[in-house]
């Protein structure tokens, strides 16, 4: 297998892990308190992300102020992420809750205007307006009624998480940050906090059944763990567009394994909202990325001629 297709079924495995968290964690909190499979989840993820750091004889083990500046921060936002998207979860289907937090990818460039000189095109726009008309739809499941209590935590879990992403941008950008010990530190922070609301059902997860802990271990060292460190090893041997691209297919997997593995059925309208969301988030993210590209090709014309010197204009030895 060549290096690319080695990366691609990479960064597809982590697309295919991410979107079957939405089953587990559904199966998980039908059988534990929603705090305590958060609880269990992040523990389990530290202990791993510990036991890899401490592994990593060279690398210097002690975390440096920019990442503890940012980590903080950080498993905070991931913290409030996992809280209500795992209460989403556990009313509502997997399906639904993978195809909603696809709305994060537009809603994070409304957040995050790195890049954005003079604001997002109006096509952009109109891929946004899609999602949202798709999760209307989702919503409405076998026919138009209230939406369901799952669906609209889901839908705030998107806006929380969109927020997450874009503060993950300023808190890291320029700065010496290894996104190894920034995820550890990410898992202390949701361990901590999580504690003590879970304190007391503690003795239950002890009483808990084997497939109970296979959903929570999974959840943590393959959604979590292995997902984060698999995705950056992959990005690096890859371009953005295609790993973005891959990492895009969640909400098509969430779908599949909701239906092939969790026994949910598809009516007319929910088929529906699942093709008009993945085309709206496939549209405006291929959107902001063009937009993106050509802002920064701007910039750096704009440099050039404004500094002559400019490395741009200069002859590269060989």
């Amino acid at each position: 297998m060549s290096d690319a297709r080695r990366t691609d079924s990479v960064l597809l495995l982590v697309a295919i892990v991410w979107g079957s968290s939405y089953l587990s964690a559904q199966t998980a909190t039908s059988a534990l308190p929603v705090l305590l499979v958060l609880f269990a989840r992040y523990a389990l993820s530290a202990v791993a992300c510990l036991g890899v750091v401490a592994s990593r004889g060279r690398s210097p083990r002690r975390w440096t102020r920019a990442e503890v500046r940012a980590g903080i921060p950080l498993g905070l936002t991931q913290a409030a992420v996992l809280l209500v998207e795992t209460y989403g979860v556990a009313h509502t289907s997997a399906a639904n809750a993978g195809l909603i937090i696809s709305l994060t990818i537009v809603l994070t460039p409304l957040l995050d205007r790195t890049g954005h000189a003079g604001g997002l095109p109006a096509v952009f726009y109109a891929a946004a307006g899609l999602c949202v008309l798709a999760v209307g739809v989702l919503m409405a499941g076998s026919g138009f009624h209230a939406p369901r209590l799952g669906d609209l935590l889901m839908l705030g879990a998107a806006v929380v998480r969109a927020g997450h992403v874009a503060l993950v941008g300023r808190l890291t950008s320029g700065r010496a940050v290894r996104p190894l010990h920034l995820t550890t530190l990410q898992t202390l922070v949701g361990t901590a906090l999580f504690l003590v609301p879970a304190g007391r059902d503690l003795p239950t997860l002890a009483r808990a059944d084997a497939a109970t802990w296979t959903q929570l271990l999974y959840l943590a060292l393959f959604c979590s763990v292995f997902a984060f460190l698999a995705q950056t090893w992959a990005v690096q041997r890859t371009s953005a567009s295609r790993a973005s691209l891959l990492l895009g297919t969640e909400p098509i997997w969430a779908a599949a394994v909701g239906v092939v593995l969790g026994g949910e059925h598809f009516t007319a309208l929910t088929g529906l909202g699942a093709v008009m969301m993945v085309t709206g988030t496939y549209w405006g993210q291929s959107v902001e990325r063009a937009h993106r590209t050509t802002t920064l090709r701007r910039h750096e014309v704009h440099s050039t001629e404004e500094d002559p010197r400019s490395p741009a204009t200069t002859p590269t030895a060989v």
